[in-house]
This record gives C-alpha cells, structure tokens and sequence, in this order.
C-alpha cells in the first residue's frame, strides 16, 4: 500500500499490478539553471516499487504471487502503463508482465 504522507492516499494495486513511483528528473546546468522533468518530454524507463497486489489468480483459483517486492528499482517499457496523480505525486500502475528487469 502506498502512502502519500501530504494527502494520507492510500492506493492499492489489484491482482499482478505494481505500483511505482518515478523519480524527478529535475537538472542543473553548469551555470546553475535548472531544468524542469517537463523540458524533457521523454517518459522514463524507471521506476521504485512502492505497492504490489495479491498476484494473479490462475483460472484454476491459485494465486501467483508478483516476484518484485517494495523498495526494488524497476525497468519498464515508455508505453504500457497508466498513470495516476494523487496530490501532488504521479504514480505508474502496470501489470508484473510489463516489467522488464529489476535493477540491483
């Protein structure tokens, strides 16, 4: 479950859905100027678990437990994910399918 601590959200995946958390990309020039994320329109590729779901249930009824635990730093496809905004935080949810690796 994740905890938005400005707007005490609590968000939940469902099933085999993960949830992340994307850092800023926010830089700095050698002069000091700093760039917002939003000047590069490229989306990220990565991404901190910070919730996952039960796992998914198998048409038999077993459930599959999801294999990346909280606090692991994810590579994801640019597209393939949906994005929610609670406060002031963006969050990505994606089914485990569409992770790609786990960065260690």
């Amino acid at each position: 479950m994740a905890k938005d601590s400005k707007n005490k959200a609590h968000i939940t995946p469902l099933g085999d859905r993960v949830l992340l958390e994307i850092p800023t990309r926010e830089e700095k020039t050698k002069g000091g100027i700093i760039i917002p994320e939003t000047a590069n329109q490229e989306k990220p590729e990565q991404g901190k678990v910070i919730a996952v779901g039960g796992g998914r249930v198998t048409d038999t009824g077993d459930v599959i437990p999801v294999r990346v635990k909280v606090g692991d730093t994810v590579v994801f496809p640019k597209y393939g994910y949906d994005e929610i905004t609670v406060g002031d935080t963006t969050y990505y949810i994606l089914k485990e399918e569409n992770i790609l690796a786990v960065i260690k």
